[in-house]
């Protein structure tokens, strides 16, 4: 397989004594590589804790201001808008500075949106808080997959990938709900107190197991087009659009779909919803087992966004048959929710110039993140014109598009188009 981590991931230490974030040890992943891995995944965690954490306090928040839910879940959508915007603009910003430096700055901002937001006197405070988390978080996935990927040989790559997509999903199993029964416990100031507290640890973790990374060319605004006029990179971000609108056309109304139309208690939705998490992080050690070799690649990029549509198209019937029938769905849904992504981000990675690789991700976090908006959007639309029954149809018709553009488009630009060397 040809070698596609961006060059300065691919010092091997014969060419270069004390290398930067790449494997000494061929044969096995290296406690210091684990180190590191291992803390990026846990920013993961709470990076992925905050941004969910408002579903679980936004009554409360309201009440607290005196606002309807409505207006409170602005925070949200805000939250979603701001990263999509700011994702390119502040990768292409930072593209001078060295990853290490850079990365501990970002969890740094990031602990101090959640202190102002603990803080934060009214609802406008609180929003504006909340951006400067969306700015920290624009920019930590722009960089967290390149630094995992550069932390152990080209090898082992999938595996530090799956490992902060494991973070972000165990974020669904135990961070909402911790939030949420702090949050209840303690009030909803207290949740996002304890976060920051939280940050301040996992600085002092991260200036330690994070090694030391070269920050290389700086990346020009006027390089942009050569992203879009790359064939692979192009049907990746066009695929993301559309598999994440599908994605979140039917997430987003999910709760209430299993109220309405299934009929389940409030308990049994909680279990249902934690049952994506579990699922993810099934997802992500299938990802670093099963990626690997070009036909493997094409029919798990393939199966993966196939098996979102078809969750989709099956949750009436298990909303219908009973718990046991929506958690079986949930887990297809889970799996291959977290398949597609992770494998995107890889083969951004792949294809994506060396100068470029973390401006390429900024671009796929943007992306995914206006998808998480229109599938809100899209969903809402539908629910009012059609009623709620009507939401993951839609999700799995766009879902099928999505396969379409990735049997079409995506699979044949990747047979065609030598990867990065």
């Amino acid at each position: 397989m040809l070698k596609a981590i961006p060059e300065r991931a691919r010092l091997s230490c014969a060419e270069k004594k004390g290398c930067e974030g790449v494997a000494s040890n061929a044969g096995k992943i290296t406690a210091r590589e684990w180190a590191a891995i291992i803390s990026v995944a846990a920013a993961a965690f709470i990076f992925n804790t905050s941004e969910f954490m408002p579903i679980g306090l936004l009554v409360d928040i309201s009440a607290d201001f005196g606002v309807n839910e409505a207006t409170g879940g602005i925070l949200i959508t805000a939250y979603a808008w701001a990263v999509c915007l700011l994702s390119v603009p502040l990768m292409v910003a930072t593209s001078r500075f060295s990853f290490r430096p850079l990365l501990l700055a970002v969890v740094g901002v990031f602990g101090v949106g959640q202190l102002c937001s603990a803080l934060a006197p009214g609802y406008f405070p609180l929003m504006g808080a909340r951006l400067i988390v969306a700015c920290a978080h624009a920019i930590f996935w722009s960089i967290a997959p390149s630094i995992a990927a550069r932390a152990v040989s080209l090898e082992h790559r999938s595996i530090a990938l799956s490992a902060i997509v494991t973070g972000s999903s165990i974020a669904q199993i135990l961070g909402l709900p911790l939030g949420r029964v702090i949050g209840l416990a303690l009030g909803w100031r207290m949740a996002f107190a304890c976060i920051a507290a939280f940050t301040v640890a996992l600085l002092v973790v991260l200036f330690f197991a994070v090694p030391k990374m070269s920050a290389g060319e700086p990346f020009k605004v006027s390089q942009l087009p050569s992203l879009v006029k790359n064939p692979v990179l192009l049907s990746l971000f066009v695929g993301t659009a559309v598999i994440a609108t599908a994605y979140y056309t039917g997430y987003s109304y999910v709760e209430p779909y299993l109220q309405q139309i299934g009929g389940l208690s409030d308990e049994a939705i909680t279990t249902s919803l934690m049952m994506f998490g579990v699922a993810g992080v099934i997802g992500s050690f299938l990802f670093a087992r099963f990626y690997v070799g070009k036909r493997r690649r094409y029919w798990y990029i393939r199966v993966s966004l196939a098996g979102v549509a078809l969750a989709l198209a099956l949750m009436m019937p298990a909303a219908l048959g009973g718990m046991g029938s929506v958690l079986a769905v949930f887990v297809l849904w889970g799996i291959c929710g977290v398949s597609f992504n992770v494998a995107y981000q890889s083969e951004i990675l792949r294809f994506a110039p060396p100068h470029a690789a973390a401006v390429a991700t900024a671009i796929y976090s943007g992306i995914f993140n206006l998808g998480i908006g229109g599938g809100s959007a899209v969903g809402g639309a539908v629910s009012t014109a059609f009623g709620m029954g009507s939401v993951c149809f839609a999700g799995a018709l766009i879902g099928a598009a999505a396969v379409v553009i990735a049997c079409v488009f995506l699979i044949p630009a990747m047979r065609r188009t030598r990867p990065v060397e």
